[in-house]
């Protein structure tokens, strides 16, 4: 009795701190052992029951709830349910395809802006013939060269102002001036053409080359010397 008493008071020490439902299953089972010893032969212990009320309510023979079964869930709706995947169908030859045929794409038109071989051979034959007269030509010399660039040149420069007579007039013309108009006097060179740049207006200068330096000094007006001296005397007052 000793021995049921100390595990009445440990169920009782167990329901005050609030132990779980397992510690005390434990200490049930105990007291059901001991209570089993002392009276086998008039209860077995295979179908003995033993209800303990404890003071918070609880039973000795406490047997935990089973798990909640879990919902059935409802089937699906036929919309949500997935479509079904079809095999592609096999055409045969006695069975035609019904999908649209599409035609094959017709071929470019052959555009205006390409050129033809066999259209610019003529062309082509002119070229050669243009290319074999002109290799047939003589090339120019140097000193041809050398007068058409000269010649270019002095058209080009033909109408430049001048602003002073004497900066404008080079050596070499310097010299052929001062022996075929001025007959070698440097003195009367030098003078006559500081008379010509004081000169305002073109007339006057004009005027004075009339009667002192073509009358005096007997200048032929068909030498390029004097149509360049003159022509030099022009641009000073262009």
């Amino acid at each position: 009795m000793e021995r049921i008493r100390t595990l009445i008071n440990k169920l009782q020490q167990q329901a005050d701190q609030g132990e779980g439902p397992a510690a005390m299953m434990v200490t049930v089972q105990m007291l059901q052992a001991e209570l089993s010893k002392m009276s086998p032969a008039t209860q077995p212990a295979s179908t003995s029951k033993i209800s303990v009320v404890l003071p918070g309510g609880n039973v000795s023979n406490y047997i935990p709830p089973k798990p909640a079964a879990e919902p059935e869930k409802a089937p699906l709706p036929a919309a949500a349910q997935p479509a079904p995947v079809e095999p592609p169908p096999v055409y045969t030859r006695a069975q035609p395809d019904p999908r649209p045929v599409i035609p094959p794409p017709a071929p470019e038109e052959k555009s205006a802006w390409v050129s033809d071989p066999l259209s610019e051979m003529p062309a082509l034959a002119e070229q050669k013939k243009e290319m074999n007269e002109a290799w047939g030509k003589p090339a120019p010399s140097l000193n041809d060269k050398l007068k058409t660039e000269t010649t270019e040149l002095g058209s080009v420069l033909k109408d430049t102002p001048v602003k002073d007579l004497k900066k404008a007039i080079g050596i070499n013309d310097r010299f052929v001036f001062l022996h075929e108009l001025f007959r070698g006097d440097e003195a009367m060179y030098e003078r006559s053409i500081k008379t010509i740049n004081n000169f305002r207006a073109y007339p006057e200068a004009e005027f004075w080359i009339e009667r002192e330096l073509k009358i005096k000094l007997g200048w032929d007006e068909s030498k390029d010397s004097v149509k360049y001296f003159r022509q030099l005397v022009k641009r000073r007052f262009v």
